[in-house]
């Protein structure tokens, strides 16, 4: 619905601006900073509370075709609004996978009709995703693909990749590539180390990651394209990074949540919410990723939204799939687990979840400043939110924090003049 809202005392964030507290006036779509109160609007307490952008998710599977069992268009959005994201692009790993330009216009058909806000659409680097030939990039372009992938695969064969990278790049089109040697990952569960010895699992070796982006990086610097590098996982891969920016390679690279947050030993007992593909790391590894956060080595967080049906999470640690869900807990849990604590800035984050991910898709990012366009997420730090099976928006609960409760919650969302999330209650409710 359409209103007015003052928000009174809130700390603001926005990029390109200084942080700061004080009124924020939401009128006909617009952000103002008013010295007076004006009368009829809706007044929210904002004291303690943080504004920011809307957040943008650059890498969510929301399944759909073919998968409505584990999520939809519909139901990924209603949980991307309710963690705070006010933008995604759905991943090409549907079934049919989107490798044609009539997969494109099908799929932002779909979101046109069913989603709550306006998603992009990822497309296929080669055909049906196996790494043989190239699927249709430029037609795909033309439908309105943004960039091309075949996540969660590899593009195993160089020549293959060295050809999608020249084409693209002629194209304008941005390629990003999921980094793993198959030979060398095999048919591991969970990190090569302690841990999986220990549980009898076998290992995904982290060679197989690093290998992969320094392929991948030295194909895409040899044909003078650009390359964003999905899933960082380990310190190696990191200084592989760095080592190529500072040689000039036009390079990106995205690191998701969980990476930050836990380690294999979380694993625990054969917990399959912990299985995920780049698997979860040892803690040097953890660190040296959230000081790559920080540092813009790595350029964008992402939550690689991943939902998979009850009885799949719940097979054995082995037949399980990779993957957990992540639209609706990013935001909290990073709050909990390093913005509270003092290790990752309010600034930093929107940097990395909400201007950088635009941006590298030449998008407009979104800014609180007098006269922009609101898109906005209100964040209480002090309020508590359960992610519960009644509670949750995404069809999939494949998350570690199932029934967990977290200090940190989105309790507004709002687009243009129109609130989208409202968690507040309201004067005489």
């Amino acid at each position: 619905m359409d209103e007015r809202v003052l928000i009174r005392n809130v700390q603001v964030v926005s990029p390109g601006g200084e942080t700061r507290t004080g009124d924020v006036l939401m009128a006909d779509g617009r952000w103002s900073f008013p010295t007076t109160t004006p009368g009829d609007c809706r007044v929210i307490g904002g004291t303690g509370m943080v504004l920011l952008p809307g957040l943008y998710d650059l890498h969510a599977h929301l399944r759909e075709p073919g998968r409505e069992d584990s999520e939809t268009i519909e139901t990924g959005v209603a949980a991307a609004l309710a963690g705070g994201f006010t933008g995604l692009t759905a991943m090409p790993d549907t079934v049919p996978p989107v490798d044609n330009g009539g997969m494109v216009h099908s799929l932002r058909d779909i979101a046109g009709r069913t989603a709550g806000f306006s998603i992009e659409v990822a497309g296929c680097i080669t055909r049906g995703r196996l790494g043989q030939e190239l699927a249709e990039i430029g037609e795909m372009q033309s439908r309105g693909a943004v960039m091309i992938t075949d996540d969660p695969e590899p593009v195993s064969n160089p020549q293959v990749l060295r050809r999608a990278l020249q084409y693209a790049r002629d194209l304008g089109v941005l390629v990003a590539t999921t980094c793993d040697v198959k030979e060398l990952s095999g048919s591991g569960a969970m990190h090569d180390g302690s841990v999986s010895y220990r549980l009898g699992l076998p290992g995904l070796h982290p060679c197989a990651e690093e290998i992969g982006i320094a392929r991948d990086i030295r194909l895409a610097q040899s044909c003078g394209s650009r390359i964003h590098i999905r899933g960082v996982s380990t310190a190696r891969s990191v200084e592989t990074i760095r080592r190529y920016k500072s040689e000039g390679v036009a390079v990106t690279a995205e690191a998701f949540p969980h990476h930050l947050l836990f380690t294999d030993a979380d694993v625990g007992e054969y917990d399959t919410s912990f299985k995920v593909k780049p698997p979860l790391r040892p803690e040097s590894d953890r660190l040296a990723l959230i000081q790559a956060v920080r540092d813009g080595v790595i350029d964008v967080l992402a939550t690689d939204h991943t939902p998979h049906t009850w009885f799949e999470k719940t097979r054995d640690f082995g037949s399980a799939p990779f993957g957990m869900t992540g639209l609706e807990t990013a935001l909290s849990a990073l709050h909990e687990g390093l913005i509270a604590p003092g290790r990752l800035s309010w600034e930093t984050l929107v940097e990395r979840f909400s201007t950088a991910p635009r941006r590298l898709l030449g998008l407009e990012v979104p800014v609180i400043q007098e006269g922009s366009a609101v898109n906005a997420v209100l964040f209480d730090p002090a309020r508590e939110i359960t992610f519960s099976p009644e509670t949750l928006k995404s069809r999939s609960h494949n998350t570690p924090y199932l029934n967990r409760t977290l200090k940190g919650s989105v309790v507004w969302v709002a687009i243009g003049s129109k609130v989208m999330v409202d968690r507040l209650e309201r004067a005489g409710d």
